[in-house]
């Protein structure tokens, strides 16, 4: 199937929190706070619906960033199952990093599960490095988050060799 990404609309609320509780089903965001993040003005979300049949979605992701902060958060990921390991995440992941660095965010931060070797992969291929764990983070099982944080560092501009100033 083909996906498209587009911004989240607050019409998209029930949508994205009938996904949110099927992918998080013991720690799952309230409507009221997804809504809040959705309609924030710091905050940039997207979903993945299908271009044949709009509005059915394989995923959706978040990301809280204050223009020029210098910081940016990834606040939430969720990929439908029969839509994993499709390079969906992969493409939800690289627009809101597109996105934070448009928001001039040189640190981008996030939280996952110790337990979730496959999405902690991805977001090593990504350039994210583990920098603490929060111990107890995930309610009410009491698993481990673990902290990553991806760097841009600016390009470095130096002469061309062989060129006289």
């Amino acid at each position: 199937m083909t996906w498209q990404l587009r911004r989240a609309t607050p019409d998209d609320l029930g949508s994205i929190m009938e996904l949110e509780r099927a992918s998080f089903p013991l720690d799952a965001w309230s409507e009221q706070s997804m809504s809040e993040e959705i309609a924030g003005s710091h905050g940039y979300y997207l979903v993945a619906e299908s271009v044949t049949e709009p509005h059915v979605f394989a995923g959706y992701a978040g990301l809280r960033a204050v223009r020029g902060g210098g910081e940016g958060d990834i606040q939430t990921i969720a990929v439908a199952p029969a839509a994993r390991r499709s390079g969906l995440g992969r493409a939800l992941m690289r627009a809101l990093l597109t996105e934070a660095g448009k928001r001039g965010a040189r640190e981008v931060f996030l939280e996952v599960r110790v337990d979730n070797e496959p999405a902690a992969n991805l977001y090593r291929s990504l350039g994210f490095e583990e920098i603490a764990v929060r111990p107890r983070y995930y309610q009410p099982e009491g698993v481990d988050a673990l902290i990553m944080r991806r760097v841009d560092t600016p390009p470095r501009i130096s002469p061309a060799i062989g060129v006289d100033q």
